[in-house]
């Protein structure tokens, strides 16, 4: 739960002798971890890790289901939690931010791989009512959101894994 996120984050902060400052951002990291759409993206790692992409990227990724666009506002909203949000550019957040190894998250490769994701996906919830509607149907919809979203997944497999 969020306060035992919170509580948790006190007390590594205390044995770690964090500042007040990087106290403030352990804590709201812990809380986005912690949080329904913290938890969605850990669950869905282990399917996304093979193209490059952290359970942030994750969270993004899902919602720009509703329209591509909407990735931005994520990574921005999910990169800017903490004291220093104004301190730093989201710019150098994401290009400096590093993985629980201490491997940069956002390299060519995995920036390549969502380009490439972002290319083929069905990342349009009207595009799918409109077919719905449409044909009178569900199964082109889902077809097309199915077998684009799975094409989009492999190419940006493939993508990823030739440039890492």
């Amino acid at each position: 739960s969020m306060s035992n996120a919170e509580t948790l984050a006190r007390q590594t902060a205390q044995e770690t002798h964090l500042t007040p400052s990087q106290t403030a951002n352990l804590v709201a990291s812990y809380r986005l971890e912690n949080s329904y759409a913290g938890r969605l993206g850990k669950f869905i790692e282990p399917t996304i890790k093979p193209l490059g992409y952290d359970w942030k990227i994750g969270i993004a990724l899902l919602t720009s289901f509703a329209a591509r666009e909407v990735f931005v506002g994520t990574m921005s909203t999910i990169y800017s939690l903490g004291e220093d949000a104004d301190q730093q550019s989201l710019r150098q957040k994401i290009s400096n931010y590093r993985n629980q190894d201490g491997q940069l998250v956002f390299t060519t490769a995995t920036s390549f791989s969502l380009l490439i994701f972002y290319v083929f996906a069905m990342q349009c919830m009207s595009t799918l009512a409109v077919v719905k509607r449409e044909t009178n149907s569900w199964k082109w919809p889902a077809l097309q959101f199915f077998f684009m979203t799975g094409f989009a997944y492999l190419a940006a497999l493939l993508v990823y894994q030739l440039m890492k």
